[in-house]
């Protein structure tokens, strides 16, 4: 089926762009300081995901490194939306009457295009509460709308993995079950945590391990699918 070799492809991409491009964005704001006109953006060396030295946005919204990083979001919105409507195609061809698919679709894309949101409003900077205010709430309802679509995806590839058995590795899709069920304890066992003040080592270093694990149900996605003739 030609929708399982363009996922199998795309979920790769998914995966490694964004991470590619924020860790270049660490790696050049960390050590490469004669890339940056205000020295005041760069940062001493830190492994953020594991000492939280620097947040996500710290690393990625100044110049030059949102030249790599916006064009990059812009790139992987585009392949989630992409990512999303071939995974209903799949859906459609196993289980036609399945009651999940616009909830798929719906949760996918909207998250695709708050992704989009955030990165235009990146680096800009207002001196309004509000301002502030609506950059939090489109990241959180990217994380909530990204995991409730792989919740959904997921859920339903088990409802027909009777009858994709031929197609994917069974193994693969438990650990995208794991991993999206880990996501979900972590969310709200910090939620407590990250309401409060301080503790910001702690937030930035969930903030990228969980990044990586949102980006991580995409290489799944490629190894859970089998190459087809």
């Amino acid at each position: 089926m030609e929708d399982i070799k363009k996922v199998k492809s795309i979920s790769l991409w998914v995966f490694a762009i964004p991470f590619v491009a924020l860790n270049t964005c660490l790696i050049l704001i960390t050590q490469f300081h004669d890339f940056f006109p205000n020295q005041e953006h760069v940062i001493g060396f830190t492994i953020p995901y594991i000492d939280g030295g620097a947040s996500i946005s710290r690393t990625a919204r100044v110049f030059p490194t949102y030249l790599i990083f916006k064009p990059a979001m812009f790139l992987t919105s585009y392949l989630l939306i992409r990512y999303w409507l071939w995974n209903k195609n799949i859906i459609h061809y196993f289980d036609h009457n399945s009651k999940y698919i616009n909830k798929i679709i719906f949760f996918g894309i909207s998250s695709a295009i708050l992704l989009t949101i955030h990165s235009i409003f990146l680096g800009i900077k207002f001196d309004y509460s509000i301002y502030k205010l609506f950059r939090r709430v489109v990241m959180l309802l990217f994380i909530v709308f990204e995991i409730i679509a792989q919740c959904y995806l997921v859920f339903t590839l088990y409802k027909i993995k009777d009858k994709i058995k031929d197609h994917i590795n069974l193994n693969f899709l438990l650990a995208k079950r794991v991993l999206v069920t880990t996501l979900i304890i972590v969310a709200i066992i910090s939620i407590p945590i990250i309401s409060f003040e301080g503790n910001k080592s702690f937030k930035h270093a969930l903030e990228w391990d969980y990044f990586l694990g949102v980006i991580l149900f995409y290489l799944l996605t490629f190894f859970m699918w089998k190459k087809t003739n």
